[in-house]
């Protein structure tokens, strides 16, 4: 397509899914319902063309020496596909938070005010190799009341559009618009700069991938986004600490997963238990190949740890290395979050309970734990049922968003012939 041509498709597009939006607005729960587990089931019955359409993206992929992480990312199984359909069943189960009133009260003038929940309208969803992306976003969108554009990684492009035949086959058989759901067909990159700058059409977009796709995104926008750039995550092993606690929790919040956005990257561990947890924690660390740096203190209790330097602190790795720093107590750990974190998620380790309290109040994070691990940080553990990412922000959604976090709420008042006096 030319510029001119994708910039016209583009608004099509955007017409159309802001016509929709309104129709699945008002769409009652059952029918959301029927178009979620019609996906699903065209998806469990087209296994054999999604993953022909994966084994094209795939061949492509290797043909343009794409990196191993990625292929990882973009391949689909026959258990991903049971995987996906498995997800909108989970979406359709859900309670609809769509009309849902909160807060009703009677005020002195007799009114009664409370507030409605209600769709955000249309979510513009820009992401990376993933193609179970499509699915998910789909089914999250269309129960929170949204019409979406979704805009897969141009690596995934037969994946996403077989998916795609799935979701629109749903959105019929339950008598909604088949735009409600749209998936880009064009892998042109202008068409992200158009979809990110359609004010009249989109009303949040949500971008899921890499830290450059993420900033670029975040730079260029003029729509809101919902997003988070680093998942520099922290535990900090208090000195009233569980022993054996402390070493479970730190072992899983590294080494349950590397790539992921709550792993924990530096952890934190008060100076005095530093002689007796160190040396345990590094032995696991060793045992499973994860390269350790950190600051003199940690050096000179364990002298394999490499020497960290300012920039580490920083780093989200998402590979097996770990950051450790020695702290005097709760102040400094709270002092280095700040200074070092990404406002994603922290945890404390410690029995104290005035010391967790004020690390629950103190750590300015998305999400802030006490005796638990950082891996915990997701939609689906936390109850939401699946989500569209994790945000940092602090508007319009923090922490794991899920139905909840793709819906706002507005005013209702409620009379019976009131006059302002």
């Amino acid at each position: 397509m030319s510029t001119t041509d994708i910039k016209s498709y583009m608004q099509s597009v955007g017409q159309e899914a802001r016509a929709a939006s309104r129709l699945v607005a008002k769409a009652d729960t059952a029918a959301k319902n029927r178009a979620l587990t019609a996906m699903a089931d065209a998806i469990r019955r087209d296994e054999a063309l999604l993953l022909a359409a994966n084994a094209k993206d795939l061949d492509n992929a290797r043909a343009k020496g794409l990196e191993a992480s990625m292929i990882d990312r973009l391949t689909l199984s026959a258990k991903g596909v049971a995987t996906m359909a498995e997800g909108l069943l989970q979406i359709a189960a859900l309670a609809d938070p769509v009309g849902e009133i909160s807060g009703l009260n009677y005020r002195p003038s007799g009114i009664q005010v409370g507030k409605m929940r209600v769709p955000l309208g249309v979510i513009g969803i820009i992401y990376e190799a993933r193609p179970n992306v499509t699915a998910d976003a789909a089914g999250l969108c269309l129960k929170a009341g949204n019409a979406a554009i979704l805009r897969g990684g141009s690596e995934a492009i037969h994946s996403n559009q077989a998916i795609a035949a799935c979701v629109k086959e749903g959105l019929r058989v339950a008598g909604l618009p088949e735009s409600a759901v749209q998936v880009i067909e064009t892998t042109d990159r202008a068409a992200v700069g158009e979809l990110i700058t359609m004010k009249d059409y989109v009303d949040v977009i949500v971008p899921r991938g890499g830290k450059g796709l993420i900033e670029r995104i975040a730079n260029e926008a003029r729509i809101p986004v919902i997003k988070h750039l680093d998942g520099v995550c922290h535990v900090y092993i208090d000195d009233q600490a569980d022993f054996d606690k402390a070493i479970k929790i730190a072992d899983n919040a590294k080494t349950q997963r590397y790539g992921t956005c709550n792993t924990m990257e530096t952890l934190l561990i008060h100076a005095g238990i530093a002689e007796k947890i160190l040396p345990a924690l590094s032995k696991i660390y060793f045992d499973k190949n994860v390269e350790l740096r950190g600051d003199a203190a940690a050096r000179g209790i364990v002298p394999q740890i490499k020497e960290a330097t300012e920039q580490d602190w920083y780093e989200e790795y998402l590979a097996p290395i770990l950051s450790i720093r020695i702290v005097d107590g709760l102040d400094q750990a709270i002092d280095h979050i700040t200074k070092y974190g990404s406002q994603h998620t922290d945890a404390i380790v410690t029995e104290n309970y005035t010391r967790a309290r004020r690390f629950l109040r103190e750590v300015d994070s998305s999400s802030v734990m006490v005796n638990t691990t950082t891996r915990f940080a997701d939609g689906f553990e936390y109850g939401l049922g699946a989500e569209i990412g994790i945000s940092t922000d602090k508007i319009h959604a923090r922490g794991p968003v899920g139905l909840e976090g793709l819906t706002s709420q507005k005013f209702i008042v409620l009379g019976d012939g009131q006059l302002r006096q």
